[in-house]
């Protein structure tokens, strides 16, 4: 499948059409708001958000990408694929079996988690992009921050699906590149802001099945 020539179909490229088949939280407020995994399912709407935020951080010397447990995997790991540098996982406290740095911190629910970081994972001075599928409240991104910055790493850029606007994302745009699948200013950005998107209308799971190859 040619995807410039499928996307060339739908639109243009700033239309960051994939934003439209993310799901609605259907379970209750223990959940996220909404579940972006959809977007990585479909294979071409997966693409689409890399080569958008690929774009959106041309420019950015990168040594490693720091993705954050669980979701960030996913997009972290794509992306250091993609910009042809490796990938550390940064993880929820308890999973890893080597010696380790840890924080703790408030994630968007308010409630207090652990995040671990092998020790040592890179030499003093290493440029760090981090990832995660969603920046809400910031608590976690800022728990990853302290771990790179603990053993002398540098945090560069942040990537995500979204990033919300409030008083910490807004420190961290002063602060570093940010890249996202939703771009400040556009309709998407403020639907998330409300944390209620205009697509939940008439949203339709099948939209996120992957494409039968022939």
């Amino acid at each position: 499948m040619n995807r410039n020539t499928t996307q060339a179909n739908k639109g243009p490229r700033d239309d960051r059409w994939y934003l439209n088949i993310m799901a609605p939280n259907t379970k209750g407020p223990k959940f996220a708001w909404l579940d972006p995994t959809s977007i990585y399912i479909n294979g071409e709407a997966f693409h689409d958000l890399l080569d958008d935020l690929v774009a959106d951080l041309d420019g950015v010397k990168a040594d490693v990408v720091g993705g954050l447990d669980a979701m960030g995997f996913v997009l972290g790991a794509a992306l250091a694929t993609r910009l042809g540098i490796g990938f550390l996982p940064i993880r929820k406290a308890g999973k890893l079996c080597v010696d380790t740095d840890k924080v703790s911190f408030s994630n968007y629910s308010g409630r207090t988690q652990d995040m671990e970081m092998r020790l040592p994972a890179f030499a003093k001075g290493t440029r760090v992009l981090l990832a995660d599928q969603w920046v809400e409240t910031g608590g976690t991104m800022d728990g990853a921050i302290r771990l790179v910055e603990r053993q002398g790493g540098e945090v560069v850029a942040m990537a995500a699906v979204a990033i919300e606007e409030n008083a910490a994302t807004a420190a961290y745009r002063q602060k570093y590149r940010c890249a996202a699948g939703v771009v400040p200013g556009s309709r998407w950005q403020a639907e998330c802001n409300a944390q209620k998107l205009s697509s939940f209308e008439h949203y339709q799971p099948e939209l996120a099945f992957p494409k039968r190859l022939a």
